[in-house]
């Protein structure tokens, strides 16, 4: 392994672009066969999204909404599901040139990173998207029927699961900022007034919904996970 690293270091700027270009290539392959694996079985994703919206009719309202509705669908879930090979081809070719500390904290982090941010689309998918569409479906439901254009709720879903998911990441945040002294858990907590200002503020932006119940979840998940970013910073001593 020793051996290995040494010849790392000793490889040339042409060497190591050749080798970049590689797990390029690598990481983009795997997200075509993923995106095109997704396209196929584009009617289960599908299913899938549309779940949350009970008792809508989608129409589609435009020649090709709902080919370039899946179109679209099938790369962001691509995107989604190859992200971790990605992570990983970066994490391979950086991982020679740091030293063991700078390893031994970059990995737990960005391990972190990818479970808070799939456990965050999980979170929107199963609590903010049902409460935000039943909110929208039942207000004025017995003066307007709920039908809706299949790309414009696609649309809709697809923001909301990746805007949580990357509320998630509040965690990794604190704890970067922690690890590097530049704020302490302590210093965290005395700005709980401005936390609460301001988780209220970032739900209002990333809900796609103007209705008061979403943005009241996406909120309190927010301060949830700063809390919890502070009590892990606590257990770390920092």
């Amino acid at each position: 392994m020793k051996k290995q690293l040494n010849n790392r270091a000793e490889m040339s700027i042409f060497e190591h672009l050749e080798e970049l270009r590689q797990r390029f290539f690598i990481a983009f392959t795997i997200f075509c066969i993923i995106t095109l694996t997704c396209f196929l079985y584009i009617k289960n994703i599908s299913f899938i999204l549309q779940k949350p919206a009970i008792g809508v009719k989608f129409l589609q309202l435009a020649p090709g909404e709902y080919l370039f509705a899946s179109i679209k669908v099938a790369i962001y879930t691509g995107i989604l599901l190859s992200s971790p090979f990605t992570i990983y081809q970066i994490l391979i070719f950086i991982l020679p040139g740091l030293t063991r500390r700078e390893a031994s904290f970059l990995i737990p982090t960005l391990l972190s990173s990818i479970i808070l941010f799939f456990v965050g689309i999980l979170f929107s998918y199963h609590f903010l998207a049902p409460a935000a569409l039943q909110f929208l479906i039942q207000y004025g439901a017995d003066i307007v029927e709920p039908i809706w254009s299949f790309e414009q709720y696609f649309n809709f879903i697809l923001l909301l699961l990746f805007s949580t998911g990357l509320a998630f990441q509040i965690p990794i945040i604190q704890v970067i900022l922690g690890a590097f002294d530049i704020l302490s858990s302590e210093k965290m907590f005395s700005y709980w007034k401005y936390a609460i200002f301001v988780s209220t503020i970032i739900g209002a932006i990333l809900t796609p919904s103007t209705d008061p119940i979403t943005q009241i979840l996406m909120s309190s998940a927010i301060l949830l996970l700063y809390f919890s970013g502070i009590l892990l910073l606590k257990a770390f001593n920092k």
